[in-house]
């Protein structure tokens, strides 16, 4: 019997380092999926006190649902004294903003449409509740999109990470429309992947998780360290992922259920899936553009994830305000990345007043 022999022409050779790139890169997947196999989900200990909690919810002409979200929040299985949620109506032309008072939220509007959007609606959400609520009444921070829902439990559960010391962490998104067709099935049992076998096993590992969307968690030391949100690519989540990927902080993992709705037909898929592309390239161009010896940072491995270590150094293109000092208090760095912090913070302060003389 002959053997075919495979002629080593150029595109064969591309195509052969590809795949073994892609293959290494992807590996861990993987080692995770056996570990999730493997273990059950993580059980975290019980927490020792209930935590102070403010829900932030972006919304832009979600009048129709805002109300069963907050509904939901409300209904928590936790004291209802130590929860409150804040929606900020972003450049709403409906009664957003109306419908979420009478269900019982605070609520900000704005009206800026040459900075739409979701990171800059939570930059104003948080700066806003720190000047009114002052810097260390909550614990911690929780986002959610407004067409999501909660379980009766998701706050009990998430207040078992927060009590462990964790300064930000992701939890299980499932599906509010599982059975209405095979596009919003395939997104839920994609989700139930991510849970179980990348973020639920890589809580039982050790290692960072990644934050995602909604659903997610993050600590008052940091919102209070920036005075407000800084992560302003159209990805901020693989943004403030990297962020924490860079300084050494370790994203947790609460098995917490919410629901989200997914897209019920192929074209609405495909366009969702087409602007992530397109938002996921933009973080990695801003990254490319940047030079890495202007904001020196370090690495580590055991917390970085594959998919977005290369938008890293444009996590500090984004922090002009950020209070290094209380940062350095909570990540507590090892000596030598502590010393680099002035020159970081001269970095910074260039790159402010740059983008006022260009503003001016």
């Amino acid at each position: 019997m002959e053997i075919a022999h495979v002629a080593l022409t150029p595109i064969v050779v591309f195509n052969f380092v590809l795949m073994v790139f892609f293959s290494v890169a992807f590996f861990y997947q993987v080692v995770y999926l056996f570990v999730g196999m493997r273990h059950a989900e993580v059980r975290l200990p019980d927490a020792k006190r209930n935590h102070r909690y403010a829900f932030l919810i972006a919304a832009h002409n979600e009048e129709v649902v805002i109300a069963q979200l907050v509904q939901s929040i409300k209904d928590q299985d936790y004291p209802a004294e130590l929860v409150d949620v804040y929606v900020v109506a972003d450049a709403c032309t409906d009664a957003t903003a109306e419908v979420a008072r009478r269900a019982g939220a605070f609520v900000y509007e704005r009206n800026d449409l040459a900075r739409r959007g979701k990171s800059w609606a939570l930059d104003l959400g948080f700066n806003n509740v720190l000047e009114e609520r002052g810097d260390d009444y909550y614990d911690a921070f929780i986002i959610f999109d407004a067409d999501n829902l909660l379980s009766r439990d998701y706050l009990k559960v998430m207040n078992k990470v927060v009590d462990m010391g964790y300064l930000a962490a992701t939890s299980y998104r499932n599906s509010k429309n599982f059975g209405s067709s095979w596009i919003s099935s395939a997104y839920a049992i994609w989700f139930l992947r991510e849970a179980r076998f990348l973020n639920n096993a890589r809580m039982i590992c050790g290692t960072s998780c990644a934050i995602s969307g909604s659903g997610w968690m993050v600590s008052n030391k940091i919102v209070k360290s920036m005075r407000g949100w800084d992560f302003h690519t159209l990805t901020e989540d693989i943004q403030f992922s990297t962020f924490c990927a860079a300084n050494g902080i370790r994203i947790g993992y609460a098995p917490a259920e919410f629901f989200d709705e997914q897209p019920v037909t192929l074209a609405a898929s495909w366009t969702q899936r087409m602007r992530w592309v397109q938002e996921a390239a933009s973080v990695t161009g801003c990254s490319s553009k940047n030079s890495a010896g202007a904001y020196p940072m370090r690495m580590p491995l055991a917390a970085q994830n594959v998919e977005n270590w290369m938008s890293s150094v444009s996590v500090w293109k984004s922090q002009p305000r950020i209070d290094f000092t209380i940062l350095l208090e909570t990540i507590q760095p090892e000596p030598e990345i502590a010393q680099l912090v002035p020159q970081i913070m001269r970095a910074l302060l260039r790159k402010r007043a740059s983008r006022r003389n260009q503003m001016a």
